[in-house]
């Protein structure tokens, strides 16, 4: 059995390679531009920036592999009926969700602002979960579509790591998942709730679940689905 080398023990990788998918967490221009939600909130959104090269080719090679992938995107209705007055009202920024920004509506779905960055954009085959919370899994039919394709194994990216990206991951983790946090594919706004929440994943032994960095998840990868050498 395959397996990449992880914190805080080797992730063992499923037999039949379909049962893993990629989930790209939120990576559009509301959190990563200036004049988005992040922005509005007084954070470094370049900070999330840096991730782009190393989760492009992390997606590349799932995409080689004919590999299931998965992108959610948070956004909520024009008419906000499905977001909570605990949500809307929530942070006291420069704008709110729903307001009008350089890009649109704040988290306003089809807005230009609410959109997945280009250097993402699914491919026609690829699953976009659009989800109204901070979890994936919560008000979205993800689960379903992972139960329908077998899916068992789950690689978690994204931003932000200790929003969004592990409230998936715990959400995974209490449905039966094997997740794997991709440590150079996920960022935050703090750097220290990032290590935190890389910390707090992988403590006694691997409680939600396992850290690598995507250059070991690419390896594994392409040595799990090297074709058998005659002899």
């Amino acid at each position: 059995m395959s397996s990449i080398p992880a914190q805080p023990y080797d992730y063992e990788l499923p037999q039949n390679l379909h049962s893993l998918a990629l989930i790209i967490i939120d990576m559009q221009r509301d959190f990563m531009e200036p004049g988005g939600f992040g922005d509005a909130l007084g954070n470094d959104v370049l900070r999330l920036q840096a991730i782009v090269p190393t989760l492009k080719q992390l997606l590349e090679t799932f995409r080689a592999k004919g590999l299931p992938v998965f992108h959610t995107i948070e956004c909520h209705k024009p008419d906000l009926s499905d977001c909570p007055p605990s949500k809307l009202n929530r942070g006291k920024g420069s704008l709110k969700i729903g307001d009008e920004g350089p890009m649109g509506r704040i988290l306003v779905m089809d807005e230009p602002g609410n959109g997945i960055i280009p250097e993402l954009a699914p491919l026609q085959n690829e699953t976009v979960i659009l989800k109204p919370g901070k979890g994936a899994f919560y008000a979205t039919p993800l689960e379903t579509l992972l139960k329908e394709k077998g899916i068992t194994h789950l690689l978690v990216t994204g931003v932000t790591t200790e929003v969004c990206v592990q409230t998936t991951m715990r959400e995974a983790n209490d449905r039966g998942y094997e997740c794997l946090m991709v440590e150079d594919c996920t960022e935050s706004y703090f750097p220290e709730f990032k290590q935190s929440t890389l910390e707090m994943v992988r403590a006694q032994g691997g409680i939600v679940g396992w850290t690598a960095p995507a250059a070991a998840v690419i390896e594994a990868l392409e040595l799990a689905t090297q074709p058998a050498i005659a002899v």
